[in-house]
């Protein structure tokens, strides 16, 4: 038996707003751990493996990020012990068709030799099931249907009149099941509420899930009879892509230029009226959530007999319905119904959970403030490990540092500021100027303003130091790199 080449594509580019101040710009939702001991880039990574069937092989997958979290996936992934991963590095967000595009293209590219023309799994890294099991006989029973030519989706039994959803109808007037691809009749992308009421009513339409499963090639050419342009634009900034495995690299200016569109506005609409394409739906039964905001992340947690939801170092009294994250301190609830509370180091959201959508503005006003709290955490994760900004003043910042075991920092410089260093667990290796020693607990060193240094880990267990600045300005862009490991060509962010 010939098995049908699968390669599976995870969309993790996303910014995730509105589980702030949890998720962050540098730090989004996907790479958060919500629920279990994984993150959601982590479970979406294990789900995909588990598609393997005597007639479907599974490739590693084609991660589709952007530059700031590259080493966050490779991390994450790393952590799952699955074979090695593509990342593929967007310079800037361009919505989902041409991610998807990029993704084809490389398929077809890897799948060439073979002459073989794979089967694309595209899901988001931010989404959550209940039902593996059946998240897994679902998607099967679409790739075996994409393998015969059909553009696949999976579809979702609405529970509500929601307007952040895509709609599905099938031409059937009965709902089927996970066995079935139905043929699809309509494709509607976020309807008013007025109509996303009538269609909950009417019985026969399914919220979009997001997953969409077809052939690279029948892909290509849908995306080439309804969005030329896109399509175009996107093998222009894929011929000019650039390698650094496993990262791949579109062309910066090609990029920019491709116009902005999803998936579901720039084909799916479009397939169900044209003849040439089979569209089609599988329905899922698998507690599926896009886990868009606070509510929805209550609704998918472990409750207590009163509908509590918590997770941290957290006590609740004479409360209902109420969601508590805590990370670094103990928070107390008394007498709170229908609230989420999260706390982080640096920032605390008390909201009802009926507005836990309106978060969003909370971090548009940060931004519009130019604040950093939506951007990082006091915790900033690094490639070499990371650093905590503990305190902070006029002319001076303690940070907490954390460098894995066999990494190294930049060799570099500040205009700025000079830096003492104090280890308290682990080895240190110090360049610092012409000179390089080894620091262990309890040893220290100073680095002048403007001198060339650099701090690497040379032991086997991860190194801890505390860092004091002083200087004249402390910002993480205060550095001037000579060398470095990760490639990082830019001051850091």
């Amino acid at each position: 038996m010939t098995s049908i080449q699968v390669h599976p594509v995870i969309m993790a580019g996303g910014s995730g707003t509105r589980l702030w101040p949890l998720s962050r710009a540098q730090h989004p939702k996907q790479f958060l751990v919500l629920q279990g001991n994984q993150s959601l880039f982590q479970q979406a990574a294990q789900r995909l493996a588990t598609l393997a069937a005597d007639d479907i092989a599974v490739a590693p997958p084609l991660v589709v990020g952007n530059e700031e979290h590259r080493f966050l996936v490779l991390d994450q992934l790393r952590e799952l012990k699955l074979p090695a991963a593509t990342v593929l590095l967007e310079p800037m967000g361009r919505n989902t068709a041409p991610a998807m595009t990029l993704a084809a293209l490389h398929a077809i590219g890897v799948a060439e030799s073979e002459g073989a023309d794979p089967v694309l799994v595209v899901t988001a890294a931010d989404h959550a099931y209940v039902d593996e099991a059946a998240f897994t006989a679902a998607l099967q029973t679409a790739v075996r249907a994409a393998a015969g030519g059909a553009i696949v989706t999976l579809g979702i039994a609405p529970t509500g009149p929601e307007t952040g959803f895509g709609y599905l109808r099938c031409t059937s007037a009965e709902r089927g099941d996970a066995n079935t691809a139905q043929r699809l009749a309509e494709f509607v992308e976020k309807p008013d509420l007025a109509t996303a009421q009538r269609y909950v009513a009417d019985g026969r339409y399914y919220w979009n899930s997001g997953i969409f499963v077809v052939r690279a090639s029948v892909w290509l050419k849908a995306l080439q009879q309804f969005r030329p342009d896109i399509a175009s634009a996107t093998e222009a900034a894929w011929i000019g892509r650039t390698t650094d495995a496993p990262f791949i690299r579109p062309d910066r200016t090609a990029f920019a230029a491709i116009p902005s569109e999803s998936v579901d506005y720039a084909v799916m609409e479009r397939c169900p009226a044209a003849a040439e394409f089979d569209i089609r739906m599988v329905p899922m039964n698998a507690g599926w959530s896009d886990l868009g905001a606070w509510d929805a992340v209550w609704e998918v947690s472990t409750k207590d007999a009163a509908g509590n939801a918590s997770r941290g170092d957290a006590l609740l009294r004479d409360s209902r319905n109420t969601l508590v994250h805590a990370t670094s301190r103990l928070v107390g609830v008394v007498g709170l119904d229908d609230v989420v509370v999260v706390e982080t180091p640096d920032a605390v959201l008390v909201t009802h959970r009926s507005r836990s959508q309106e978060v969003k503005q909370i971090v548009s006003q940060l931004q519009r403030d130019g604040r950093t709290e939506h951007t990082l955490h006091r915790q900033v994760h690094r490639p070499w490990g990371w650093y905590d900004s503990i305190d902070s003043g006029a002319r001076f910042q303690v940070k907490r540092i954390m460098v894995k075991p066999g990494a190294t920092l930049s060799l570099q410089k500040h205009h700025h500021r000079a830096e003492h260093w104090i280890v308290v667990r682990g080895t240190a290796e110090v360049t610092n100027g012409d000179q390089v020693i080894l620091l262990t607990e309890n040893q220290s060193t100073y680095i002048p303003l403007g001198q060339v240094h650099r701090l690497a880990n040379p032991g086997k267990v991860p190194l801890e130091i505390i860092e004091v600045q002083s200087g004249s300005y402390l910002g993480e862009d205060d550095i001037v790199r000579f060398e470095d490991t990760y490639g990082r060509v830019q001051p850091a962010p």
